[in-house]
């Protein structure tokens, strides 16, 4: 069983900064694709970034390209999302996920286990 919580949320005006943290503990976790996805309120849960647990290589959705950052900390066993340039349309419920195979990233129902989701509001 693997346990995901994620941390970092907030409030913070348009063109601002937070940086997302989801820790990860339970079984390892070394060949799982690590996804970060997002829920605003009457909409679909969306990918937003992924990283292997292993290895460089990132994933992001168009709509945060050049503005988010996917990374990893194995020795702590988290991953982070680093959001610059806020936009009002970023503001949502924010989830860690981990996907065991990882062939369809930005699909949430192949993931396997869910963070609790942490809110991310951005003011105009």
């Amino acid at each position: 069983q693997v346990q995901l919580v994620e941390s970092g949320g907030g409030l913070v005006q348009a063109g601002g900064s937070l940086r997302l943290s989801c820790a990860a503990s339970g079984r390892t976790l070394s060949n799982y694709f690590m996804g970060w996805f997002r829920q605003a309120p009457g909409k679909e849960r969306e990918f937003v970034a992924g990283i292997w647990w292993t290895g460089s290589t990132t994933y992001y959705a168009d709509s945060v390209k050049g503005r988010f950052t996917i990374s990893r900390d194995n020795a702590k066993n988290t991953v982070y999302l680093q959001m610059n340039s806020l936009k009002p349309e970023d503001t949502a419920v924010y989830y860690c996920a981990a996907d065991h195979w990882g062939l369809d990233k930005q699909d949430r129902k192949k993931y396997d286990y869910w963070g609790q989701g942490t809110q991310v509001t951005v003011s105009s």
